[in-house]
């Protein structure tokens, strides 16, 4: 069978579509964030108590602006792809909120619309991933800090990654009980999502890899260039 071109300019809209409407089904199912986003989620509960306004996007851009200034620290440099992550976080911050808008808050007695909503969520995600991986755009700034960081120290990227998500599992649990007395952000489907997404990922990779040729439609050089090709 013949594979179709999809340009990556397209991937990278429809990725980051795909991956907040995705996050905002996995909020409303209320099972657990997965372990990167749970920290900004718990962040936004505890802020838009004070601040009405202050959301969960913007909890999330604030959060890894944070992961950017950190990274740059440590490495002590400065690079314009990691501004370019930046303008990524943003947009998709913004897509986060406008997502949790279009989509009505689930009552908790509605089991079984909860658990849909998160599976097309956990799905839709791992799918975004998947896509995002295939432009030559930034990613968001957890895959940026935990690539840059791990080939600095020469460390394993699977091993520095694991170490990376059960820091923030862990940076999570700790957020929730000193900020809201209670847990919250993390659950069952948390662990789901430590468990299957890289499986999905990979999966979703393949199925793409025999659809479509990914191909630069515009050949954008200041994201290459700043990325060191």
């Amino acid at each position: 069978m013949k594979r179709l071109t999809f340009y990556t300019e397209a991937a990278y809209i429809i990725g980051l579509i795909m991956l907040a409407f995705g996050t905002a089904l996995m909020t409303r199912g209320g099972f657990g964030m997965s372990m990167v986003v749970a920290p900004a989620y718990i962040l936004h509960l505890k802020l838009s108590q004070i601040l009405p306004a202050f959301t969960f996007g913007m909890a999330e851009y604030l959060l890894q602006a944070v992961i950017i200034a950190v990274m740059m620290l440590i490495l002590k440099r400065v690079r314009i792809t990691y501004l370019l992550t930046f303008a990524t976080t943003v947009l998709y911050g913004l897509l986060l909120d406008a997502s949790l808008l279009v989509l009505p808050k689930i009552e908790t007695g509605e089991y079984f619309i909860r658990v849909g909503l998160y599976i097309v969520g956990i799905f839709m995600c791992t799918a975004a991933i998947a896509l995002l991986f295939k432009t030559y755009f930034p990613p968001a700034a957890y895959e940026v800090f935990v690539k840059n960081i791990s080939n600095h120290f020469n460390i394993k990227l699977f091993t520095f990654k694991t170490v990376f998500d059960c820091s923030f599992c862990a940076i999570a649990v700790a957020m929730s009980f000193l900020l809201l007395g209670r847990l919250e952000g993390i659950g069952v489907g948390t662990v789901i999502c430590a468990l299957i997404y890289g499986t999905l990922i990979g999966l979703f990779t393949k199925l793409f890899d025999k659809a479509w040729v990914f191909k630069d439609k515009f050949n954008l050089k200041i994201f290459k260039e700043s990325e060191g090709k």
